[in-house]
């Protein structure tokens, strides 16, 4: 895995899928570019016409390759499905750009995947002694490959065989020459939801992806669900014992587009609930309360809310600054936060600020916003986390540092408001996460998420690093033949 560099949690990956659709490849295009937040190293769509697969893979942005005549027709067809990739396994290069295409025995399968797998590792030292050539370093492959080695006669059951060696979290999009399969983890961690346009089924990782084509939000895809779409309809199985779902608690803090619909409410929602109980925990005598844009402005205004507060817009932030940013001379790079964002100083000069963010990763970023809010005149800095502190790495997906990287998991509140160079520095508590959070309507459906980023209960261990001797119960599992 290559080192970790932002002082955010990067995103996974976004994918989308249509069914029956004139303009499939156009339709995938406007999806993954609303899912564009989830990913920007490379983006991919491979469509089907009845007869071929066709394929275009691009490293970038979906709107530099993507919204042309000329490249949608190379991709003809009413079935096709897309990735926007943010690479958590595997080096950033062309070949590891998803939808990944195979010619199977039984016909053509193109897939793609948003997670990761925590036996990758191991399932693929096994396949490449028994005689497995990987085109790819990516995980997804590991999928295609016990796919194509599976011994049973019909599709589903060798994809079934296939979910059930894999361990991890993930969401897949998979599209053969009959049918268009949408599969969610048995914990529900990775997200995936349902559309319909017309006569048109559509997988997306959010249902922004939905909106941005105009097409009606059905349900999301439960935990350890396959769902196939056929002939214009819907049919769905559930091979793996009933696990009460686990979802990323960082959907609801981060992840998701704020208009995005999780659990049927709007992840703006979420959020702002988290400043209100942050206000409710941690409040303080200040004058301002000032997000840090654009992932801190729900809390914020939450927050402010409840507290009765000032919110003011203290930091603006550049949106023309983008992960490509040339940095030719140290001088430049010196510049560091200032390239993103800067300080209104009339409104924080001689000003006690409450300076509001949705997460403390490592803190370096914090630091140098604190540092620029006192040069701008603010009298006090006091940070407020609008999440618990961030102890543990993930393993399903999201790209984040070593457990010796993460600023809570080495250092006291006392240390790292030192580090930090800030007045105050307070948490929202777990409990205080979980009142915001909760539905009370569904509360028996979540009882926990995945949660482990603040206090290490993994939903799945991974076996990456286990002994080999364990692999030997992957070949013990027996699957259902499902017709």
């Amino acid at each position: 895995m290559k080192k970790f560099k932002s002082d955010k949690l990067r995103e996974e990956c976004g994918i989308f899928g249509i069914s029956n659709h004139k303009d499939a490849s156009a339709m995938v295009a406007l999806g993954l570019h609303a899912l564009q937040h989830r990913g920007q190293e490379g983006c991919g769509i491979v469509s089907y016409d009845g007869k071929n697969y066709h394929s275009e893979k691009r490293q970038g942005l979906v709107g530099d390759h993507f919204t042309d005549n000329k490249t949608l027709e190379k991709l003809p067809g009413s079935f096709a499905i897309g990735h926007n990739r943010y690479s958590t396994t595997g080096e950033t290069s062309l070949r590891n750009i998803q939808p990944f295409f195979a010619d199977l025995y039984l016909g053509g399968l193109s897939i793609a995947h948003n997670g990761n797998l925590t036996n990758a590792l191991l399932l693929r030292d096994i396949l490449v002694k028994e005689g497995a050539i990987f085109r790819t370093t990516s995980d997804t492959e590991t999928i295609v490959q016990l796919i194509a080695k599976s011994k049973r006669e019909k599709f589903l059951d060798r994809l079934i065989d296939a979910l059930f060696q894999i361990q991890g979290g993930y969401s897949l999009v998979m599209m053969t020459n009959k049918k268009l399969i949408g599969v969610r983890d048995p914990y529900g961690i990775r997200p995936l939801v349902i559309g319909k346009l017309n006569n048109s089924f559509i997988f997306a990782s959010e249902t922004c992806a939905l909106d941005i084509i105009g097409a009606t939000f059905v349900r999301e895809v439960d935990n350890g669900e396959i769902v196939i779409i056929e002939n214009g309809k819907l049919d769905s199985i559930k091979p793996f014992p009933k696990q009460l779902a686990r979802p990323c608690v960082f959907e609801y803090i981060y992840f998701a587009r704020p208009d995005s619909l999780i659990n049927n409410k709007c992840a703006y929602e979420y959020r702002k609930n988290l400043g209100i109980e942050l206000a409710k925990e941690t409040d303080i005598k200040a004058d301002l309360v000032v997000p840090v844009p654009d992932s801190g402005v729900p809390a914020a205004l939450g927050y402010a809310e409840f507290s009765k507060k000032k919110f003011e817009l203290g930091l603006i932030r550049n949106h023309y600054v983008g992960r490509t940013f040339i940095e030719p001379t140290q001088n430049i790079r010196s510049l560091g936060v200032k390239l993103k964002l800067s300080s209104t100083r009339s409104v924080v000069r001689n000003k006690s600020i409450i300076l509001i963010d949705d997460s403390l990763v490592r803190g370096t970023t914090c630091k140098k916003i604190v540092k620029m809010l006192y040069e701008s005149g603010a009298k006090e800095v006091h940070v407020r986390i609008a999440c618990p502190e961030i102890k543990y790495p993930d393993f399903y997906g999201v790209d984040m540092p070593t457990k010796s990287e993460l600023l809570a998991h080495k250092n006291s509140n006392k240390e790292m408001c030192e580090i930090i160079t800030c007045k105050s520095l307070k948490f929202l508590s777990l409990d205080g996460l979980y009142k915001a959070l909760i539905n009370d309507k569904r509360k028996n459906d979540y009882p926990q998420f995945s949660d482990h980023y603040f206090t290490g209960e993994y939903p799945i261990k991974p076996r990456d690093n286990l002994e080999k001797s364990n692999l030997n119960q992957l070949s013990l599992l027996s699957v259902k033949s499902i017709s």
